[in-house]
């Protein structure tokens, strides 16, 4: 028998349609753990023991409590993505009561109410959606340069059906005649006063520590595949980065700071990215996904400087005027932060929501800390979240897709392509068009040979491309050799992470892929 030396990848974010990573020959589906809305205590996995600790010692919660919070939250996160896309403009915003056990969803259209009760959450009609509130931000956003050093920052609050704008001590007016001057209308703005004093931390680490070039020190955020992500306060393009080992580790591919407050650091061959976070307690917290938690959701901060905090989510989309200038699109929490924090990762039970971008205040008397949502970050780079699904098989992978070939126009020589571990069909509509396989993902492979066969429609041209991931990106390091309408591709290559192109040089219709790595 045939040794079989695919293994797995991780996945990224569904919402965002970024690629994701697939078990080959088995592919990653849904969470099966995923319970009715109405059986909220019962979805998802057991919530880490680290977790639910600090959520009893932050929250002042039982460990029942904190379960249950978590269940809920998991559920809550998965409801509100439906309920968003079905309400559309009449959507308002959704945040969890401040005791963790109820969901509430805004809408603007009386007649949505019921659809809303019906899903398990409760619903709150509002005279502003989502859409017209984030408008009103963005006429902040756009005058952010002329915004005075007294105001801290502003956001949405969804609860409030208003913006927010954050005021020190004696400055209020300067918040309304800002406010003003970029055209929000009064009824939409509540001013609060706050001596909050938002800086970047940059000498900072949260997770495992790393070094950049001769000095700066921060720390990884998340794994993605090639790498991982960051504050963009740490570094620069071309930067290099050593680990904490102070061994070579990467260079800063993709920064963007202020406006935006995230990185990308591409990790050379000795370097591995694992879906975890270091709790700092002698033990990690797994990376299952990147759902986006509500308002009011519980999240856990972990840090070398202060180990594991956790609180609540306050507000999203928050612009924060640092002094180097101002950084829109952060969420703002409740969870204390301090010098040696910066980078490191937010988790809200299992799932994967930022990277500390900077805060107020400290661990002895409180704080307010800002993080860069994970969601941006891996659409706009083109990354992918390594999480815990790549160690749901282990290597070899498990058992082969059905080998079962679809019908093809001029199908009759098609057979040879199904004798592969992988098998998967698609269709092209128009000539130019491409394709990514195995289902628009990629998959990992140890070293070998790779084989593939691709058969086409009668009369047309399909290009075959074997692409590896790199520090630059997707390279093409292997393309098919076509005889007629199939075509043969064969390579030998290193470990790594692999996906297949397909495109049409001519003609148009359904196609059949077979691929292996032996």
């Amino acid at each position: 028998m045939r040794r079989r030396r695919v293994i797995t990848a991780g996945v990224t974010v569904a919402a965002v349609g970024l690629l994701a990573a697939v078990t080959v020959p088995a592919l990653a589906g849904d969470d099966r753990t995923d319970q009715p809305a109405t059986d909220r205590a019962g979805a998802g996995q057991p919530a880490a023991t680290e977790i639910v600790t600090a959520l009893g010692r932050d929250l002042g919660v039982s460990a029942a409590d904190a379960r249950t919070r978590l269940a809920t939250e998991r559920w809550a996160g998965r409801t509100v993505a439906t309920l968003r896309a079905d309400l559309g403009d009449a959507y308002g915003g959704a945040w969890i009561t401040a005791d963790g056990t109820d969901l509430v969803v805004a809408v603007t259209d009386p007649d949505l109410a019921a659809r809303v009760d019906a899903s398990g959450a409760r619903a709150q009609l509002v005279p502003r959606s989502q859409r017209q509130l984030d408008a009103v931000k963005r006429q902040l956003d756009a005058d952010a340069g002329t915004a005075n050093p007294d105001l801290a920052g502003w956001y949405v609050d969804v609860a409030d059906n208003t913006v927010v704008l954050l005021a020190r001590p004696g400055a209020q007016a300067a918040a309304r005649d800002f406010a003003a001057t970029a055209g929000v209308p009064v009824d939409a703005l509540r001013v609060d006063v706050s001596d909050e004093t938002p800086v970047p931390l940059f000498d900072v680490r949260g997770g495992d520590p790393y070094f950049i070039g001769a000095g700066g020190r921060c720390s990884v955020g998340f794994s993605v595949v090639g790498g991982f992500v960051t504050a963009g306060h740490c570094g620069r393009p071309g930067d290099t980065t050593t680990g904490f080992n102070q061994q070579a580790q990467g260079v800063f591919q993709a920064s963007s700071f202020p406006g935006d407050d995230w990185a990308f650091v591409a990790v050379n061959g000795d370097w591995t990215p694992q879906p975890v976070v270091n709790d700092f307690n002698g033990g990690t917290l797994p990376v299952a996904g990147a759902t986006e938690a509500p308002v009011g959701a519980s999240i856990c901060r972990s840090g070398s400087t202060t180990g594991t905090r956790c609180g609540v989510i306050q507000a999203r989309n928050v612009t924060v005027n640092y002094p180097e200038g101002a950084v829109t699109g952060l969420t703002r929490t409740d969870v204390c932060a301090e010098p040696g924090d910066s980078g490191g990762a937010w988790l809200s039970g299992d799932q994967a929501q930022g990277v500390t971008s900077g805060g107020s205040g400290n661990c002895q008397i409180g704080g307010v800390t800002f993080f860069q949502p994970l969601a941006e970050i891996l659409e706009v780079n083109n990354l992918t979240l390594v999480t815990t699904t790549d160690a749901d098989t282990p290597p070899g992978g498990g058992p082969a897709v059905p080998t079962v070939a679809p019908t093809l126009p001029g199908d009759g020589s098609s057979q040879g392509c199904t004798g592969h571990e992988v098998v998967r069909r698609g269709e092209l509509d128009a000539v130019g068009d491409r394709q990514v396989q195995p289902d628009g993902r990629f998959f990992r492979a140890g070293a070998g040979r790779h084989s593939a066969c691709l058969q086409a429609p009668d009369g047309a041209r399909y290009d075959l491309a074997l692409q590896r991931f790199t520090a630059a990106g997707w390279r093409t390091v292997a393309r098919g050799d076509a005889d007629g309408t199939v075509t043969e591709l064969s390579f030998s290559g290193p470990a790594g992470s692999y996906r297949y192109r397909v495109g049409s040089d001519q003609g148009v219709g359904g196609y059949l892929l077979g691929f292996s790595v032996n």
